[in-house]
């Protein structure tokens, strides 16, 4: 007696791999939510890209420029680099996993911090790699950590500079350590998604070492500041040998017509990029220092949100159920290993108001 088929099998791993779940969006019975999850930026698009977004349909039945020659541009402009260095992708989640792509074989590993960002280690998974996890006892990455994981199977070094959920960030020093400490084939890859939220002193972004090394790539997203996540625009600085490698895999059109546009708009908006900046900097304090008198641990952050602990999982359930009841959707961040957390993005004044409203109400319950 014959087994029915069952199909063709994925490759090992593959089924291992806990699938990515973003910021959820919806709360049953509540029309219009404050969503606070996905760390968007609560101004939303400036004006110049949104312009630019209405202005390209009129040519979405046209192939995008495969190159993004007019973003590749202005985005080298702006950080003085060579164009031919820079990688665009659907999102710098793209990047990552064009890079482990690249570079990973069965058996190679990643390394990055025990709360860093999901999608190195999925990307990871997916090519057979095996992902190491340096420990992060004070919520952070540290250099001896990270280096303590690396072996000779080691290809790729991931840093979250601003991190992911925690907020914590690296010296510009503390990188310079870290990468001189790695041998010249591994990559060191620094997403500074956050970048543009940041105003500690010690903070540097790491272009300029990316500049110089044989080894280093830097990226960046549209996704933040520039409140483009819904059009998934990324891209990294790259070694020139690492550009072109990546380049004969990458999918001749992954960014869209719509996106290129209001990307390379975006850059233009300083504006937009200052009003989107100043509120962050201006309430991500305020959020702390009034979490904090409530009795919560915040930690600090140096990205367009705080991180807030609760003492433990089943108080934190109950503080997000309670936020949900008031409207409030936030990020559980049970799947970073953190299931005491929730993590907030700064939002407009109303909507942080009404954060701190109901956080208080909260603790005030206990």
């Amino acid at each position: 007696m014959t087994t029915a088929a069952q199909g063709p099998a994925p490759k090992p791993g593959i089924l291992d791999i806990a699938p990515y779940v973003g910021g959820k969006s919806r709360i049953e019975g509540v029309a219009e939510p404050m969503k606070l999850s996905s760390n968007e930026n609560a101004l939303g698009a400036g004006e110049k890209a949104r312009e630019a977004f209405q202005a390209a349909m009129g040519n979405i039945h046209m192939y995008p420029d495969g190159r993004a020659t007019k973003l590749r541009q202005a985005v080298a402009d702006l950080h003085e680099v060579e164009p031919e260095r820079l990688i665009f992708g659907n999102g710098s989640d793209e990047v990552f996993a064009l890079l482990n792509q690249t570079y990973l074989r069965p058996g190679d590993n990643i390394v990055t911090g025990q709360y860093g960002f999901l999608a190195y280690r999925i990307s990871a998974k997916a090519n057979e790699g095996i992902v190491k996890l340096a420990p992060e006892p004070g919520f952070k990455a540290e250099v001896e950590a990270l280096l303590a994981e690396v072996d000779d199977r080691t290809r790729i070094v991931y840093v979250s500079n601003p991190s992911n959920p925690t907020g914590s960030w690296n010296s510009g020093e503390e990188i310079r350590r870290l990468h001189a400490a790695l041998s010249p084939d591994i990559l060191l890859v620094i997403d500074e998604a956050y970048a543009e939220y940041v105003s500690e002193p010690d903070w540097e972004t790491a272009i300029p070492l990316a500049r110089e090394a044989s080894n280093v790539v830097v990226t960046r997203t549209f996704s933040k500041i520039h409140g483009l996540g819904g059009l998934r625009i990324g891209y990294g600085y790259a070694p020139l040998s690492v550009a072109e490698a990546v380049d004969r895999i990458r999918l001749p059109f992954n960014v869209s017509v719509p996106g290129l546009e209001a990307a390379t708009a975006a850059l233009g908006d300083t504006a937009h990029q200052t009003a989107s900046r100043d509120l962050v900097q201006a309430w991500r304090p305020r959020l702390t220092q009034a979490l904090r008198g409530f009795g919560y641990e915040v930690l600090p952050s140096a990205g367009n949100f705080v991180l807030v602990r609760f003492g433990g999982a089943e108080r934190c359930t109950a503080a997000n159920d309670y936020l949900n009841a008031k409207g409030i959707i936030v990020r559980p961040v049970g799947g970073y290993g953190l299931p005491d957390a929730l993590r907030i993005t700064i939002g407009t004044e109303d909507q942080n108001r009404a954060v701190i409203d109901a956080l208080s109400e909260f603790a005030a319950q206990a």
